[in-house]
């Protein structure tokens, strides 16, 4: 359907308020969007890695997820929702489930760029009728903030600390969403929380109700990991938008869209020197490392650009 915010505002809520999040965390204003975009008829089954998300919001015997929803191992929450995918599917084909039931699964960037990789990868080759949503916030933020393979590189971690010798991260980020839309999936995405959630609300209800497997890269910055103050979120995901550090596209059965183009390409250093993270770059002879990211997301953007035919 047509977004419209104020329509959307009146859907109920399928993740409550009183979860443990931290103020200003942009994971649990990406699942609800998300959630939001399920027809209220419909019934869901959610899972989710071990993380941030899992444990401040399932703390045993309360909940924050009123759908049903399973806590899966960091490294296996895709094959968990295949598994219940494909077991919904037999009970269906037997008369004994009635209505429709759609099933997502939820993981940090550690869990699915890392360690939750292969159970991801084979659940979207086998072909499950599923959403899998990477709330990506760059680092393994619930076990204290490591680096993983979606850290931009010189990010300061505690695994990659930034110093005299070496500073911060040496490898580039991973680009995830490419690799997934070379899976050959009906729907591949890549958003954020920005604006009136527009972008976000759309590609969930793409995804979701696209027949077959579908796969979203959700851009969710991190106070603690991020070192930004909690008021700055909205404005970090914008920036990481106009600055084509996180570009919103999507890949329908292998077509390139390239959903939003900046009139002016903001430079990088912008979305950079709000996170303490990058306040390294900023000191007198770091100018380079500065040069080198710019250098970086010009590059892959102007692949994206190729890649949508618009270069």
């Amino acid at each position: 359907m047509a977004y419209n915010l104020k329509e959307v505002a009146k859907k109920p809520e399928r993740l409550t308020g009183g979860h443990r999040m931290c103020a200003g965390c942009g994971a649990p204003i990406v699942v609800r969007q998300i959630l939001k975009a399920l027809k209220p008829e419909d019934h869901a089954v959610i899972s989710s890695a071990t993380g941030c998300l899992e444990v401040s919001t399932f703390i045993y015997p309360y909940t924050a997820w009123k759908d049903s929803f399973i806590h899966s191992a960091f490294e296996n929450t895709g094959a968990t929702i295949s598994g219940a995918e494909a077991a919904y599917n037999v009970l269906k084909k037997k008369g004994k489930i009635q209505g429709e039931t759609k099933f997502i699964a939820f993981g940090g960037d550690g869990g699915t760029y890392d360690i939750g990789f292969q159970a991801l990868s084979g659940a979207m080759e086998r072909g499950h009728d599923m959403v899998y949503v990477c709330y990506d916030n760059g680092a393994y933020m619930n076990t204290g903030i490591q680096r993983s393979s979606a850290t931009p590189k010189y990010a300061d971690t505690t695994t990659s600390p930034a110093g005299k010798k070496i500073p911060g991260k040496m490898q580039p980020r991973k680009d995830l969403t490419e690799i997934m839309s070379n899976h050959h999936i009906p729907y591949v995405a890549q958003t954020a929380p920005i604006g009136n959630m527009k972008d976000l609300y759309e590609k969930a209800e793409k995804a979701i109700y696209t027949p077959g497997p579908a796969f979203l890269n959700v851009l969710a910055p991190c106070p603690r990991g991020w070192r930004y103050n909690t008021p700055d979120l909205m404005e970090l995901s914008k920036m990481a938008v106009e600055t084509c550090f996180w570009p919103l596209y999507e890949v329908i059965d292998g077509k390139y869209i390239i959903n939003y183009k900046p009139k002016e390409k903001v430079p990088v250093k912008e979305f950079l020197k709000l996170q303490g993270r990058f306040k390294h770059l900023f000191k007198a002879g770091n100018e380079y490392m500065l040069e080198e990211i710019q250098k970086e997301v010009d590059s892959r953007w102007e692949r994206l650009l190729q890649l949508a035919g618009e270069a």
